[in-house]
């Protein structure tokens, strides 16, 4: 039996530049982190083929405990049709489920599409994430893309995230501990410094073992500076996915890999919620759509697979590639819920993949396998930390209010925090605001009734509120004119959110009428806006309170940033946690609101 392979210490090779920015170090890790050759002979091997197992996730954002309420749940289909709901998610069994599924298969590589870090609990994000990294190190990681959410906090930090050290202004936060940053590269093909035009990070990582390789790129979508604020992509360029996954499979078949798989921070919408669901069923109206299936019919058909992320659906599909021939696309959910299990049959006179032998599946991450100790110890660790801050309660509800697990258009969870900012926004002093707007993607998580510690049921503490809001993003208040709030309405379901509409949530107040029959800017019913009754007047101007990232233009939503006489305010974290202090207590705990501001017809 030969030796394990030596661990490639990846995340060395990557430096970080006066700027901050990282410069391309070597592009070829040699070897992955896996198991060592026991069950070499349980592997199925066919001649000159040899199966390899491609393990991969997207979109934990840090969430090492198990997501709380529907966030915490995926859909099954059973064979009967009917649907049922199964608690999903925490790294404990994620570690375990993986560990599992790595046995009797030496050759197996395990990979991940992004936004590993970024709208994190608080157990994570109060520590700048580095609670992730370690659990994603003691998972055997070998290698990611960056998300969008990577960028959070910009390029350097990033940089610190895969080489190390200490947070500049937070420190060392365990006593003689330095953090040590990801053994795993993160791949950023497209992220290229404006100065040099070079990737900022790794564009492509290629695993080896006994003479199999497998080349992989790891790009993240094109539009990330619509979706992150400005400070954190300064100074960066995001490319085309598809020109720059193009471009690096001619640099890996130069250097012998024929086998790749693109890590892709983007994905699609498949036709079912139910993470079992077949894809590639027939059916009018089946099947995936969204902007991965552009991405995939484009991509070099050298390109074997397509591992992707960003949306949070699950899918295993086959979308053709240029050449008409299918290609795998999956995506895993998210926050952990579920892993998708590949098999890449290697070819290894061609060196390449067999692509008619390619299986996958999505697995569930269920709860009722033993938790891994390493990664309950790592819990409890930085919860110990983090609990002077976490437990403290900020107020009270009477049932779960459901934000990141709500499938319709306005959720209560974004009616009460609209409700908080223009609250705390609405005095003259504060920015005298009167409407208060709330980008859904920004609610990370629901309100839970049920506790999550020894605080008891109905007690929001500070940890659940930050779980929900976690980026402390500062606020605005602004001046629109009526003309610039429809135009906002509009852009909701138009241009790049035509496809896949982002629904603004909106404070008391504020009603009008979604008309889904109807397509692009037309399904704004425009003569049924109003404030309090009254229409909405064209050339009047109103006073506007929400985040620096929609006041910026985030989430394609331009006429945002068009506001003028701008005030900052208190953080949005804040101005939710006063709320509820305000409008809550033990005997009168705030309900679930009634979600009854936008008129949705379909």
């Amino acid at each position: 039996m030969s030796a394990t392979p030596k661990k490639n210490r990846a995340g060395r090779r990557i430096l970080a530049t006066a700027a901050g920015l990282a410069t391309v170090g070597a592009l070829v890790a040699a070897l992955p982190a896996g198991a060592d050759d026991r069950g070499e002979s349980q592997a199925r091997h066919h001649g000159r083929t040899v199966d390899v197992q491609l393990l991969s996730f997207n979109d934990l954002h840090g969430n090492l405990e198990p997501p709380a309420g529907s966030s915490g749940q995926v859909t099954r289909t059973n064979p009967d049709g009917t649907t049922e709901k199964i608690d999903a998610g925490g790294v404990e069994y994620l570690a375990t489920h993986l560990r599992t599924a790595r046995k009797g298969n030496p050759y197996s590589v395990t990979a991940a599409a992004g936004d590993m870090i970024g709208g994190s609990p608080l157990m994570s994000g109060l520590f700048h994430d580095e609670p992730t990294i370690e659990a994603l190190n003691k998972l055997k990681l070998d290698v990611t893309s960056v998300g969008n959410h990577e960028f959070d906090e910009g390029a350097k930090e990033l940089a610190r995230m895969q080489n190390g050290g200490c947070h500049p202004t937070g420190g060392c936060y365990e006593k003689g501990k330095k953090f040590r940053g990801a053994k795993f590269p993160y791949l950023a093909a497209n992220v290229t410094d404006e100065k040099t035009g070079r990737p900022i990070l790794d564009p492509y990582f290629v695993w080896e073992r006994k003479g199999v390789k497998i080349g992989f790129i790891g790009v993240t979508l094109e539009g990330t500076p619509n979706i992150v604020t400005a400070e954190g992509v300064k100074g960066l360029k995001f490319g085309d996915e598809v020109e720059t996954i193009n471009k690096y499979t001619k640099v890996l078949e130069r250097k012998g890999v024929k086998s790749i798989v693109a890590l892709i921070h983007e994905g699609g919408a498949p036709a079912s919620t139910s993470y079992n669901y077949d894809c590639d069923s027939p059916g009018a109206g089946d099947g995936i759509s969204g902007p991965v299936v552009d991405i995939a019919k484009k991509l070099s058909p050298q390109v074997d697979a397509l591992v992707t992320g960003h949306t949070h659906q699950a899918y295993v599909c086959t979308v053709p590639d240029p050449s008409g021939k299918p290609r795998m696309v999956t995506s895993a959910s998210s926050f952990g819920k579920l892993y998708t299990d590949t098999t890449l049959t290697y070819d290894r006179r061609t060196k390449d993949i067999v692509r008619t032998s390619v299986e996958s599946a999505n697995h569930v991450v269920t709860r009722d396998v033993p938790k891994a100790a390493d990664m309950t110890s790592l819990i409890q660790r930085w919860n110990t930390l983090a609990a002077p801050i976490a437990g403290k309660p900020q107020g009270f509800i009477s049932a779960d209010i459901n934000g990141r697990g709500s499938t319709a258009h306005e959720k209560p969870l974004g009616d009460l925090i609209a409700d908080a900012q223009l609250a705390g926004l609405a005095p003259a002093d504060k920015g005298g605001a009167q409407i208060a707007l709330m980008n859904p993607g920004g609610i990370r998580s629901d309100l839970v009734f049920k506790a999550s510690g020894a605080e008891g049921d109905g007690v929001v503490t500070y940890g659940e509120a930050f779980t929900v809001q976690p980026f402390t993003n500062m606020m605005n208040v602004v001046d629109l004119t009526g003309a610039q709030l429809v135009a906002a309405l509009q852009q909701q379901v138009s241009g790049s959110n035509e496809a896949s509409p982002k629904i603004l949530q909106v404070s008391k107040g504020f009603t009008y009428t979604l008309d889904l029959t109807k397509t692009g800017a037309a399904r704004v019913v425009t003569g049924s806006v109003k404030l309090n009754g009254e229409p909405i007047d064209p050339a009047k101007s109103y006073r506007v309170a929400m985040n620096e990232f929609l006041a910026g233009g985030g989430d394609g939503f331009p006429a945002l940033a068009q506001g003028k006489n701008k005030l900052v305010g208190a953080s949005d974290l804040d101005l939710f946690n006063a709320y509820l202090a305000a409008n809550s207590s033990a005997t009168a705990p705030i309900a679930p609101p009634k979600a009854d501001r936008i008129t949705v017809v379909q």
